[in-house]
C-alpha cells in the first residue's frame, strides 16, 4: 500500500517550492516520484508545427514536473497538519461479511486517513 496516493493534500518540505500545498494529481512508484498540483512549475518552449492543416504557433508551456516522493509530506484531514504516516488493520464488514482491511492512519493525532469500506 502507498504511503500518497493520487488526491491527498501534501506540503513540499524541500526544495525550490518548500512550503507549498497542492493535491496530488499523479504518483509515479517505478520513478519514486509525485506530480502535485501548482508546484515544481517548469516552461518548455516548443516550437511551430504543421499539425494537420494547421498551423501551430511557437509558445512557451507552463506544466507541473514530477518531483521526488520524499520531498513531500501528507496533510492529515482530521487535524491539518503535515505528518508521517503508519499502517494499521481494521475490521471492516463489506457485504455482510467481516474482513481485515489495511488502511493508513496520522502518527500525530491516531485518526484514520482512509476509510475502512462498509
Amino acid at each position: 500500500m502507498k504511503r500518497i496516493k493520487k488526491g491527498d493534500t501534501v506540503k513540499v518540505i524541500a526544495g525550490k517550492d518548500k512550503g507549498e500545498e497542492g493535491e496530488v494529481l499523479q504518483v509515479l512508484p517505478k520513478e519514486n516520484r509525485v506530480i502535485v498540483n501548482g508546484v515544481n512549475l517548469m516552461k518548455r518552449h516548443r516550437k511551430a508545427r504543421q499539425v494537420g492543416r494547421q498551423q501551430l504557433p511557437a509558445q512557451i508551456v507552463e506544466f507541473d514536473a514530477p518531483m521526488d516522493l520524499s520531498n513531500v509530506m501528507l496533510i492529515c484531514p482530521s487535524c491539518k497538519q503535515p505528518t508521517r504516516i503508519g499502517f494499521r488493520f481494521v475490521q471492516s464488514s463489506k457485504g455482510g461479511q467481516e474482513a481485515t482491511v489495511k488502511v493508513r492512519y496520522c502518527k500525530k493525532c491516531d485518526a484514520n486517513i482512509d476509510k475502512p469500506e462498509q
